[in-house]
């Protein structure tokens, strides 16, 4: 038997959380990845899903963990647990008009849900060659800080506010 990392935990519930929902009818899970990078011994991952089968509004939760947190929670006397733990940023895909308006509330309404301590940057991209003003959007929200195993709870809530973050987002489609 082994001692699961934080990472491993943090996995876990967060997959719990979102298929409890998925099995619920609340959100409809679409793709999964879990990934090991060997060369780096670094994992990632990946849960995509949608409010409904055909929401406007895609999310993704990403769950990171490099060799540094690794090595920090096996080894604590080199690094005193500092690294100890994983990255997440959270993905939302989503088309809209491409007008400036729409960009600051976007902006706005998350800033709102989830406060002005996390990074929210939006990234738009379209085909020039169509006549169209409709644009892809890609928002990620990124929380500048390791996510401990002691805040394994707080994944829970954070479902909510996801939850709430599409919902305010597809009222700009």
């Amino acid at each position: 038997m082994f001692d699961p990392t934080a990472f491993e935990n943090m996995k876990v519930v967060m997959e719990g959380a979102l298929y409890d929902r998925d099995i619920g009818g609340e959100i409809a899970i679409t793709d999964r990845n879990d990934l090991m990078n060997l060369a780096k011994l670094s994992r990632v991952y990946e849960v995509t899903f949608t409010e409904s089968a055909n929401s406007a509004v895609q999310c993704t939760l990403i769950l990171q963990a490099n060799l540094e947190n690794l090595a920090a929670e096996l080894l604590p006397s080199n690094q005193e647990g500092q690294s100890a733990g994983a990255h997440l940023t959270i993905l939302f895909k989503m088309r809209h008009e491409n007008r400036q308006e729409l960009h600051e509330e976007i902006e706005e309404e998350l800033t709102r849900i989830w406060g002005s301590d996390r990074s929210i940057k939006q990234k738009v991209s379209f085909n020039p060659m169509e006549k169209s003003n409709e644009i892809m959007k890609e928002i990620t929200i990124e929380f500048n800080r390791l996510i401990l195993e002691d805040q394994i709870d707080d994944l829970f809530m954070m479902v909510d506010y996801i939850l709430d973050s599409v919902k305010k987002l597809k009222q700009f489609n």
